[in-house]
């Protein structure tokens, strides 16, 4: 009874809990500590109108930053998902505008046929992405790369560099419409990231894209077959960005040839922020969508008390870093 007494009154034990707690909890508590600071300073942030703001404008780079993190469990990269934002978005567009030297012959179409082309142009794009890293064994960063420069030439070749408009209002709804008051891009996003977070916990696949990021070799002399799931991540995240783009395009109610300019950054460091190692096998949808959050509460909190963007860039960029160093100092703990 002594000695178990002693253990429970270890100090290293305590603080061992502490350092476990901080890791498990750390960016929910880092979340409301920012909401807490941005309430005080700004009596507009906790506002409805600027809460149902915050996650409206959090809504494509969450989408985005959940189909990143399949890719990142795996060790991985996608940097041309803001390219393909657009590319996506400016196709399926051109199904449904009403403007005659903008539209495919014959259109409008069915909104659920354009809903369904943007998909697939990213699913295709992603599929092209996985192919390139899973059977030709190249590096994802150049192979995401070069997707993001030939999807984004072409877009302006598909658009001959003009934006799309005059799209239909059963296709602007998905991005101007709400269901009980909550406004469709959020909607989406919820279900995108129940639909992630059970393919991540409950299902077999799921299990397989953590053992891929986490020990590759092993994983495959376990008889998961690596290069599937390696090019299925990429597929998910291509049609994710397919899906973003249309909200993206919805929303404006134009889709714009040069929508998408770097939006991977924000993906990417939401997905960092959000705990997710880049060293793969590691991280939570649920960390990633709080990684979102906290940018979108971030972005707008500066912009409620007038600070300039370019600020919020380099705020932006110190928490990526700021991320990944603690990322690397769990990594060398464990």
């Amino acid at each position: 009874m002594t000695d178990i007494n002693a253990k429970a009154a270890d100090p290293a034990l305590g603080a061992e809990r502490r350092r476990l707690l901080i890791q498990e909890y750390g960016i929910f508590i880092a979340f409301l500590i920012l909401v807490g600071v941005l309430s005080v300073a700004s009596p507009y942030f906790l506002t409805a109108g600027n809460i149902s703001n915050v996650l409206l404008q959090t809504s494509i780079n969450g989408i985005l930053a959940i189909g990143m993190t399949f890719v990142i469990l795996t060790r991985g990269i996608d940097l041309s998902v803001g390219s393909v934002v657009a590319l996506a978005g400016i196709v399926s567009a051109s199904f449904v505008t009403t403007t005659a030297n903008a539209s495919v012959a014959g259109g409008p179409y069915p909104v659920v046929l354009a809903l369904a082309i943007g998909i697939g142009v990213g699913v295709v794009s992603g599929a092209i992405v996985g192919a390139i890293v899973s059977r030709f064994n190249v590096p994802a960063f150049v192979a995401t790369l070069g997707m993001l420069s030939a999807a984004r030439g072409m877009t302006l070749i598909y658009g001959g560099g003009r934006p799309v408009p005059g799209l239909v209002p059963d296709f602007r709804w998905i991005g101007t419409g709400n269901i009980l008051g909550v406004p469709m891009p959020v909607v989406i996003l919820a279900v995108v990231f129940a639909a992630s977070w059970w393919l991540l916990s409950s299902t077999r696949f799921g299990r397989y894209i953590y053992a891929v990021g986490g020990n590759p070799h092993a994983a495959k002399t376990s008889g998961i077959n690596v290069a599937r799931i390696r090019f299925l991540v990429y597929v998910i995240s291509g049609a994710l960005s397919g899906l973003a783009g249309m909200i993206l395009s919805a929303r404006t109610g134009s889709a714009l040839p040069q929508a998408g300019v770097a939006y991977e950054l924000d993906a990417i460091a939401a997905v960092v922020i959000g705990g997710t190692s880049l060293s793969g096998g590691v991280g939570r949808v649920t960390g990633t969508l709080i990684g979102a959050l906290i940018i979108g509460v971030m972005n707008n909190g500066l912009d409620l008390m007038g600070i300039q963007s370019y600020y919020q860039q380099i705020l932006k960029g110190a928490l990526i870093v700021g991320a990944v160093m603690l990322d690397q100092k769990r990594s060398h703990a464990a």
